[in-house]
């Protein structure tokens, strides 16, 4: 991926959202990543990183395919605040019921971020507890935010 088509994530971007979340800068990216698939009443099947914090995909993102890269719209501040994208140390690992063979990466200046299905990953600022996951369906800015099936498609609730 070309460095002009990524986003920045800023030290005062990178605070405010390690902030938001309890957690120091740069936690997230400790080591390699682990994408597990939780279980929801409401939501069946979805994945979440190891420690349970749901992942989700944003719909005006472009999702990689084997002639694309895959391509981040969520690039302000304010976004990455509320929605810090799954970045890794390493390799991303599978964890039980989650397809490694749809687990993938991609460079971005905030580092290299965890895609699944070709779509980059993304966790919920609001998301705490037995209350997440909270960012399912929502429009927020210009696009949707989806759970994704460990078969890597969008969750919609019935």
């Amino acid at each position: 991926m070309r460095a002009s088509t990524t986003p920045a994530l800023t030290a005062a971007s990178a605070f405010a959202a390690s902030a938001i979340l309890g957690a120091p800068p740069q936690a997230a990216a400790q080591e390699a990543v682990t994408i597990a698939v939780a279980e929801s009443d409401r939501y069946g099947s979805y994945l979440a990183t190891a420690e349970g914090r749901p992942v989700y995909l944003f719909t005006t993102d472009t999702r990689g395919a084997a002639d694309q890269e895959p391509r981040i719209s969520c690039t302000s501040e304010a976004c990455l605040a509320a929605w810090p994208l799954v970045t890794t140390q390493g390799a991303p690992q599978a964890g039980e019921g989650v397809d490694a063979a749809l687990l993938g990466t991609m460079r971005a200046e905030s580092g290299t971020v965890v895609t699944y299905a070709g779509w980059p990953l993304y966790t919920f600022a609001r998301d705490a507890g037995a209350d997440a996951p909270q960012g399912q369906d929502i429009e927020s800015f210009g696009g949707e935010w989806y759970l994704l099936t460990p078969q890597g498609e969008e969750v919609h609730a019935e």
